[in-house]
Protein backbone atom coordinates (compact mmCIF):
# COMPACT_ATOMS: atom_id res chain seq x y z
CA UNK A 1 0.00 0.00 0.00
CA UNK A 2 1.20 3.48 -0.89
CA UNK A 3 -0.24 6.89 -0.18
CA UNK A 4 -0.19 10.39 -1.62
CA UNK A 5 -0.78 13.33 0.69
CA UNK A 6 -2.39 16.51 -0.59
CA UNK A 7 -2.52 19.52 1.72
CA UNK A 8 -5.63 21.46 0.80
CA UNK A 9 -7.82 24.40 1.77
CA UNK A 10 -7.32 27.46 3.96
CA UNK A 11 -6.53 25.47 7.12
CA UNK A 12 -4.06 23.16 5.36
CA UNK A 13 -5.90 19.89 5.85
CA UNK A 14 -4.26 16.65 4.74
CA UNK A 15 -6.18 14.56 2.22
CA UNK A 16 -4.79 11.08 1.54
CA UNK A 17 -5.10 9.00 -1.60
CA UNK A 18 -4.20 5.43 -0.68
CA UNK A 19 -3.50 2.99 -3.50
CA UNK A 20 -2.16 -0.50 -4.10
CA UNK A 21 -0.63 -2.70 -6.76
CA UNK A 22 -4.10 -3.59 -8.06
CA UNK A 23 -4.59 0.06 -9.09
CA UNK A 24 -7.30 0.42 -6.45
CA UNK A 25 -7.56 3.51 -4.29
CA UNK A 26 -9.31 4.84 -1.21
CA UNK A 27 -9.58 8.55 -0.45
CA UNK A 28 -9.42 9.68 3.17
CA UNK A 29 -10.81 13.08 4.19
CA UNK A 30 -11.14 14.98 0.90
CA UNK A 31 -11.33 18.35 2.60
CA UNK A 32 -11.20 20.90 -0.21
CA UNK A 33 -9.93 21.53 -3.75
CA UNK A 34 -11.91 18.71 -5.32
CA UNK A 35 -10.58 19.39 -8.80
CA UNK A 36 -6.99 19.06 -7.61
CA UNK A 37 -7.76 15.82 -5.76
CA UNK A 38 -9.41 14.35 -8.85
CA UNK A 39 -6.50 15.44 -11.06
CA UNK A 40 -4.10 13.68 -8.70
CA UNK A 41 -6.19 10.50 -8.74
CA UNK A 42 -6.16 10.59 -12.54
CA UNK A 43 -2.40 11.13 -12.63
CA UNK A 44 -1.89 8.05 -10.43
CA UNK A 45 -4.03 6.00 -12.84
CA UNK A 46 -5.96 4.35 -10.03
CA UNK A 47 -9.61 3.51 -9.48
CA UNK A 48 -11.12 4.90 -6.26
CA UNK A 49 -13.36 2.47 -4.38
CA UNK A 50 -14.53 4.59 -1.44
CA UNK A 51 -14.20 7.78 0.56
CA UNK A 52 -13.43 7.34 4.27
CA UNK A 53 -13.86 10.08 6.84
CA UNK A 54 -11.91 10.18 10.07
CA UNK A 55 -14.48 12.73 11.24
CA UNK A 56 -16.92 15.23 9.78
CA UNK A 57 -15.50 18.67 10.49
CA UNK A 58 -15.90 21.05 7.57
CA UNK A 59 -12.23 21.10 6.64
CA UNK A 60 -12.36 17.32 6.08
CA UNK A 61 -15.57 17.12 4.01
CA UNK A 62 -15.46 20.04 1.59
CA UNK A 63 -14.59 17.92 -1.47
CA UNK A 64 -16.46 14.76 -0.50
CA UNK A 65 -19.23 15.19 -3.02
CA UNK A 66 -16.83 16.18 -5.81
CA UNK A 67 -14.88 12.95 -5.40
CA UNK A 68 -17.66 10.46 -4.82
CA UNK A 69 -19.87 11.85 -7.59
CA UNK A 70 -16.99 11.80 -10.05
CA UNK A 71 -16.31 8.12 -9.35
CA UNK A 72 -19.74 6.97 -8.09
CA UNK A 73 -18.30 5.54 -4.86
CA UNK A 74 -19.60 5.21 -1.30
CA UNK A 75 -18.84 7.41 1.69
CA UNK A 76 -18.11 6.03 5.17
CA UNK A 77 -18.58 8.03 8.38
CA UNK A 78 -19.14 7.15 12.04
CA UNK A 79 -22.76 7.15 13.18
CA UNK A 80 -22.14 9.85 15.80
CA UNK A 81 -21.32 12.31 13.03
CA UNK A 82 -23.58 11.17 10.20
CA UNK A 83 -25.81 14.22 10.65
CA UNK A 84 -22.83 16.58 10.77
CA UNK A 85 -22.54 16.30 7.00
CA UNK A 86 -25.61 18.52 6.62
CA UNK A 87 -25.32 20.58 9.83
CA UNK A 88 -23.05 23.62 9.49
CA UNK A 89 -23.09 24.22 13.25
CA UNK A 90 -21.93 20.72 14.14
CA UNK A 91 -19.34 20.50 11.36
CA UNK A 92 -18.08 23.95 12.34
CA UNK A 93 -18.27 25.72 9.01
CA UNK A 94 -20.90 28.18 10.26
CA UNK A 95 -18.47 29.56 12.84
CA UNK A 96 -15.81 30.14 10.21
CA UNK A 97 -18.12 32.13 7.95
CA UNK A 98 -18.79 29.26 5.56
CA UNK A 99 -21.59 26.85 4.70
CA UNK A 100 -19.98 23.52 3.88
CA UNK A 101 -22.11 20.39 3.65
CA UNK A 102 -22.10 16.98 1.98
CA UNK A 103 -24.78 14.52 0.96
CA UNK A 104 -25.65 11.64 3.32
CA UNK A 105 -23.14 8.84 3.77
CA UNK A 106 -23.57 5.45 2.14
CA UNK A 107 -22.21 3.51 5.11
CA UNK A 108 -22.51 4.37 8.79
CA UNK A 109 -19.73 2.99 10.97
CA UNK A 110 -20.46 1.80 14.50
CA UNK A 111 -18.34 0.42 17.32
CA UNK A 112 -19.05 -3.03 15.89
CA UNK A 113 -17.09 -2.21 12.74
CA UNK A 114 -13.65 -3.29 13.90
CA UNK A 115 -12.37 -4.15 10.44
CA UNK A 116 -13.14 -2.54 7.11
CA UNK A 117 -12.41 -4.44 3.90
CA UNK A 118 -12.67 -2.51 0.64
CA UNK A 119 -11.34 -4.25 -2.44
CA UNK A 120 -7.88 -5.48 -1.49
CA UNK A 121 -7.58 -2.97 1.35
CA UNK A 122 -8.03 -3.94 4.97
CA UNK A 123 -8.20 -1.37 7.78
CA UNK A 124 -8.71 -1.77 11.49
CA UNK A 125 -11.19 0.90 12.53
CA UNK A 126 -10.08 2.43 15.83
CA UNK A 127 -12.63 4.62 17.59
CA UNK A 128 -10.65 7.65 18.79
CA UNK A 129 -13.19 10.22 20.04
CA UNK A 130 -12.30 13.41 21.85
CA UNK A 131 -11.51 15.87 19.08
CA UNK A 132 -15.06 15.06 18.02
CA UNK A 133 -17.43 12.33 19.27
CA UNK A 134 -17.30 10.24 16.10
CA UNK A 135 -13.60 10.45 15.32
CA UNK A 136 -12.01 7.24 14.07
CA UNK A 137 -8.52 6.26 12.97
CA UNK A 138 -7.82 3.79 10.16
CA UNK A 139 -4.92 1.43 10.84
CA UNK A 140 -3.28 -0.67 8.14
CA UNK A 141 -1.36 -3.33 10.02
CA UNK A 142 0.27 -4.70 6.86
CA UNK A 143 1.61 -1.27 5.91
CA UNK A 144 2.44 -0.11 9.43
CA UNK A 145 0.49 3.14 9.09
CA UNK A 146 -2.42 4.76 10.87
CA UNK A 147 -4.53 7.61 9.49
CA UNK A 148 -5.35 9.41 12.72
CA UNK A 149 -7.42 12.36 11.52
CA UNK A 150 -7.21 15.14 14.10
CA UNK A 151 -6.69 12.90 17.13
CA UNK A 152 -2.89 12.84 17.16
CA UNK A 153 -0.42 15.17 15.45
CA UNK A 154 3.36 15.44 15.35
CA UNK A 155 4.08 17.07 18.70
CA UNK A 156 0.46 17.84 19.49
CA UNK A 157 -3.11 16.56 19.78
CA UNK A 158 -6.42 17.67 18.33
CA UNK A 159 -8.26 20.70 19.65
CA UNK A 160 -11.23 19.97 21.87
CA UNK A 161 -13.02 23.33 21.98
CA UNK A 162 -15.35 22.58 19.07
CA UNK A 163 -18.78 20.88 19.19
CA UNK A 164 -18.60 17.60 21.12
CA UNK A 165 -14.92 17.92 21.95
CA UNK A 166 -13.53 16.54 25.22
CA UNK A 167 -9.83 16.62 26.08
CA UNK A 168 -9.99 13.88 28.71
CA UNK A 169 -11.75 11.59 26.26
CA UNK A 170 -9.18 12.42 23.58
CA UNK A 171 -6.21 11.68 25.83
CA UNK A 172 -7.79 8.35 26.79
CA UNK A 173 -8.42 7.52 23.12
CA UNK A 174 -4.81 8.21 22.20
CA UNK A 175 -3.53 6.22 25.17
CA UNK A 176 -5.82 3.22 24.69
CA UNK A 177 -6.03 2.98 20.91
CA UNK A 178 -3.03 4.69 19.30
CA UNK A 179 -0.17 4.33 21.77
CA UNK A 180 -0.81 0.59 21.86
CA UNK A 181 0.20 0.31 18.20
CA UNK A 182 3.79 -0.71 17.37
CA UNK A 183 6.18 2.17 18.00
CA UNK A 184 7.36 2.15 14.38
CA UNK A 185 3.81 2.79 13.12
CA UNK A 186 3.70 5.83 10.84
CA UNK A 187 1.09 8.36 11.96
CA UNK A 188 -0.56 10.21 9.07
CA UNK A 189 -2.51 13.06 10.60
CA UNK A 190 -5.19 15.42 9.37
CA UNK A 191 -2.80 18.36 9.57
CA UNK A 192 0.97 18.74 9.62
CA UNK A 193 3.81 16.30 8.95
CA UNK A 194 3.90 12.57 9.49
CA UNK A 195 5.39 11.12 12.64
CA UNK A 196 5.57 7.74 14.41
CA UNK A 197 3.95 6.36 17.52
CA UNK A 198 7.37 5.98 19.13
CA UNK A 199 8.33 9.58 18.46
CA UNK A 200 5.10 10.83 20.02
CA UNK A 201 5.52 8.58 23.06
CA UNK A 202 8.99 10.03 23.57
CA UNK A 203 8.46 13.71 22.84
CA UNK A 204 4.81 14.79 22.60
CA UNK A 205 4.30 17.20 25.53
CA UNK A 206 0.59 16.33 25.75
CA UNK A 207 1.37 12.67 26.29
CA UNK A 208 3.99 12.89 29.03
CA UNK A 209 3.58 10.05 31.46
CA UNK A 210 2.28 7.59 28.85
Amino acid sequence: MKWKKLTVGPVQENTYIIYNNHNEAVVIDPGSEGKRIIQTIESLKVKPLAVLLTHAHFDHIGAVDDVRERYDIPLYVHKKEADWLSDTKKNGSKYFGQSITAKPASYILTHADNTLKIGNFSFEVLTTPGHSPGSVSYYSRSSGAVFSGDALFAGSIGRTDLHGGDQEVLINSIHEKLLNLPEETVVLSGHGPETTIGMEMDSNPFLSGF
